[in-house]
């Protein structure tokens, strides 16, 4: 994997890393970084490496290498552009102690983009670790049969998004719709609004392309035998405990996908995988991701 598929699903992606990481510099280096530039001269050289202090996923490799490339180019008055020599990709699995790439450059550069690289590559990997967690003990529950797909959700970090699903994808797990702007799902307060299950699917066919896929969020039985006659593609188990999960796959029986999504944890998931579901969507991915320890050393 590398930051070319990033947007896989936006052709502003890569546009956007490179104002995500802009903003994240100068959000830390502001107008200098005055301990850096006080102690260290600007022909001074240096070698480092990065090293994981914990078993990990890596995620954000060519992150961590794009942001050191533009503090030297905004910031650093030296020639020489950084070196990197990478010993794992992201996607692979780093056990605690090995080295993770190593590096070269002006020491400035180093020394000064240390800590915005390091947070990004230690908020990806993170995602990426509790991803295939999750992806591994869902399999677990039936390991001839991987039916059942982790997937992220929309809740992540304000403005990191592209990032973060991205880090999804080097643990193992898939992508749900990246936005509002690129797949239809009408939720609970969407049917509320719309006046019920019916009415919502009736309205959304008027108003999109015949070739758009629906998926409907469903919190009961009733609700799922109301979208079964409405012909949606997708349906969602909104929060059902497994008994219910187990009814409701029995009910639909392949006629459409079922995504099963709400109360999913690292306990419960390989129960979930084994009803038979299509996906399983998982919020905490992203939001409850716990950064990996990684550090950055001077040789």
């Amino acid at each position: 994997m590398n930051i070319n598929h990033l947007h896989d699903k936006d052709i502003r992606g890569q546009a956007s890393v490179d104002n995500l990481i802009n903003l994240a510099l100068s959000e830390d280096i502001g107008s200098g970084d005055i301990t850096t530039n006080a102690l260290i001269p600007p022909e001074a050289k240096g070698e480092a490496y990065i090293i994981a202090k914990e078993d990990m996923i890596l995620s954000g490799i060519d992150i961590f290498k794009k942001t050191i490339q533009l503090v030297h180019s905004l910031y650093s008055d030296a020639g020489i552009p950084p070196k990197f020599k990478d010993r794992f990709r992201d996607g692979e699995m780093v056990k605690n102690g090995k080295i993770i790439i190593e590096m070269s450059g002006d020491m400035r550069s180093l020394l000064t983009g240390e800590r915005t690289a390091l947070n990004f590559l230690q908020r990806m990997s993170g995602i990426a670790a509790l991803t295939r967690k999750f992806v591994d003990e869902a399999a677990s529950a039936s390991p001839r049969n991987d039916k059942a797909k982790i997937i992220d959700t929309r809740k992540t970090t304000p403005g990191l998004r592209i990032l973060e699903k991205y880090a999804v994808r080097c643990g193992g797990g898939l992508n749900h719709r990246a936005g509002l702007y690129d797949g239809i799902l009408i939720k609970d307060n969407h049917i509320k609004a719309a006046g019920g299950v019916v009415k919502a699917v009736k309205k959304i066919r008027e108003d999109i392309p015949h070739l758009m896929k629906i998926e409907i969020e469903t919190k009961s039985i009733e609700e799922i035998k109301d979208a079964l006659k409405c012909g949606v593609d997708v349906i969602m188990l909104d929060n059902m405990d497994i008994p219910t999960i187990k009814r409701a796959v029995k009910l639909i029986n392949k006629m459409v996908l079922i995504e099963v999504s709400g109360g999913v944890n690292i306990q419960n998931v390989a129960g979930i995988a084994a009803t038979g579901v299509d996906y399983i969507s998982i919020g905490a991915l992203t939001h409850s991701a716990k950064a990996v320890d990684i550090s950055m050393e001077i040789k």
